[in-house]
């Protein structure tokens, strides 16, 4: 039988109740399928149902083969060898007894069949580009992006015929990415990716959009989906339009009617004050009038009942998709003006810049180089946390950074309390009118900040720092796109377009990259930090 996995009326809910996914009905067969969804909405929990990590409130999940899950976040106890992390240590020890002359039968059976395993593991490391590490070194001598790579080769070493991956590019320099990417297109089997990688999700055969009210499917790849679901949002706005003008119209109808039917009993009031007709056919006429009232509200109000149900329906059927709109003029920095010097600069743990680098004017600068390069140290030297070992970095504009990890927020205050801690002199109108403008209203600038999706922690760290005063002219940020959804992503991209100071972003997301437009590319490289002029960075193996 093909491998595949199937899901059938599948729900899960945390302790506390808080409901994920109610009565899910999925299948995913053989090719590659891109999983997305807003933060929140169950992927890495469908994941982990699928690879029997939890257990399903209700339903069931019916795996065809063996299923193997890479999480999202990779942690492996730094003391074991690569052989270890790999499941190969008793396998290889039994091949290299039996080798040096030991011919006991537990080490035949240790290695059963798979006389060449140390051959294909380090043919897997090679395809990951791992090979140099070797089967001998402890986790602890390879840096986070490798670790993700290692796990992800224990995984092909178990020929699972079923492959889900949790966001595996996160965290992952360009380099690593590549060599994920190439794994990607040579499966063969099952594989399921939840992701926020545009370039990723273009490998993939299909698209399975998680929402609320179940699951929808989309052949081809990210931007197949995106044309699509363009395609669905134009659709239902028309209806929108559509079921919006039957209101109207039913509403004109009922006070049309209502007015003719006023007409008519003044009509047999008056009839009845000058005593034209006899009173049991005036009695008569009456009833019959009040009868013809009440059927006829009750027609209209039931078309008008009717027509809302409709337009509540088509309203529904429109993805939320609102955009962060703001307007930063006192960010905006003169063509031509220093923004930042750095001078001869050594940072703690080696790098360096040699001789001098500026950045002027409203440029926006992409920091890219390996995993363990330096690039958050050199971002952090820049902010003033951490000290140079010599030289000078001097920002000339007042300036922000936001960190990887959002570590900007108090997690026991509100997100308006968090953002007059950065605008200490605005008034508290003032703070919740900016909020609205990142998709902060009403009592939801009053949400505390401990629990916040993802998506939002973000919005309102960005928010944090872009209100902030005085206002950021030189804005930092480290793997912004790390653990968003494309909505976000999306919204962050916007908020970006209005923003007027210079930027720096350390990324290896090259799609969001060319999308907040990119004026220059530093490359941090063995030491050293330089410019360059193409687009593409090819690392050596």
């Amino acid at each position: 039988m093909s491998p595949s996995l199937t899901c059938t009326s599948l729900s899960f809910a945390w302790p506390d109740g808080t409901v994920v996914l109610d009565g899910l009905q999925a299948s995913f067969g053989p090719g590659r399928t891109g999983l997305v969804g807003v933060n929140g909405s169950g992927k890495s929990t469908l994941l982990k149902l699928l690879a029997g990590e939890l257990t399903p409130g209700g339903g069931t999940v019916r795996a065809t083969g063996e299923v193997g899950l890479l999480p999202q976040n990779v942690t492996l106890d730094t003391r074991l060898r690569v052989d270890e992390v790999l499941g190969i240590a008793a396998r290889r020890a039994a091949l290299h007894a039996i080798e040096a002359g030991d011919a006991a039968e537990e080490h035949f059976d240790a290695v059963g069949d798979d006389w060449d395993v140390e051959e294909r593991a380090l043919a897997t490391l090679g395809g990951l580009g791992l090979g140099r590490i070797g089967l001998d070194r402890t986790v602890g001598e390879v840096s986070g992006g490798e670790s993700v790579l290692l796990r992800l080769a224990a995984l092909l070493l178990r020929r699972p015929d079923v492959l889900l991956l949790d966001e595996p590019t996160n965290n992952l320099d360009l380099y690593a990415r590549r060599r994920l990417y190439a794994a990607v297109q040579a499966w063969s089997g099952v594989l399921v990716v939840v992701s926020h990688d545009r370039e990723l999700l273009g490998l993939v055969d299909r698209i399975a959009d998680l929402r609320p009210g179940g699951m929808a499917w989309y052949g081809g790849d990210y931007a197949a989906y995106e044309e699509a679901l363009a395609a669905e949002q134009e659709a239902a706005e028309r209806m929108v339009r559509v079921a919006g003008a039957d209101l109207r119209k039913q509403q004109r109808e009922l006070a049309d009617a209502q007015v003719k039917l006023a007409r008519r009993k003044r009509y047999g009031q008056k009839m009845y004050e000058q005593k034209r007709e006899p009173k049991i056919v005036m009695g008569a006429r009456k009833r019959a009038a009040q009868e013809s009232a009440g059927k006829h509200r009750i027609m209209h109000q039931e078309k008008i009942a009717e027509a809302r149900e409709r337009l509540d329906e088509a309203v529904d059927a429109v993805r939320d998709d609102d955009e962060i709109r703001i307007d930063l003029p006192y960010t905006a920095v003169p063509p031509g003006r220093t923004v930042l010097t750095l001078q001869d600069l050594r940072l703690r743990y080696g790098a360096r810049v040699a001789g001098g680098l500026e950045l002027r004017g409203p440029e926006r600068i992409a920091l890219i180089g390996r995993n363990g390069a330096g690039k958050t140290t050199l971002l952090r030297t820049v902010t003033g946390e951490l000290a140079p070992e010599s030289g000078e970095a001097r920002a000339h504009v007042p300036l922000r950074f936001l960190p990887q990890r959002l570590d900007v927020l108090d997690d026991g205050l509100s997100v308006a309390e968090n953002v007059a801690r950065f605008a200490p002199e605005a008034d508290h109108n003032r703070i919740r009118a900016r909020l609205a403008r990142f998709l902060f209203r009403g009592a939801r600038a009053d949400q505390l900040v401990g629990t916040l999706s993802g998506g939002e922690r973000f919005r309102a760290a960005l928010a944090a720092l872009m209100l902030a005063e005085p206002a950021p002219q030189l804005l930092l940020l480290d793997e912004p796109t790390n653990n968003l959804d494309m909505a976000s992503v999306r919204q962050l991209t916007t908020a970006l377009e209005s923003y007027e100071g210079a930027l720096i972003v350390a990324s290896h997301d090259l799609p969001f990259l060319d999308s907040v437009g990119v004026t220059r590319r530093l490359l941090l490289e063995d030491g050293e930090l330089r410019e360059i002029t193409t687009e593409v960075v090819e690392y050596p193996s």
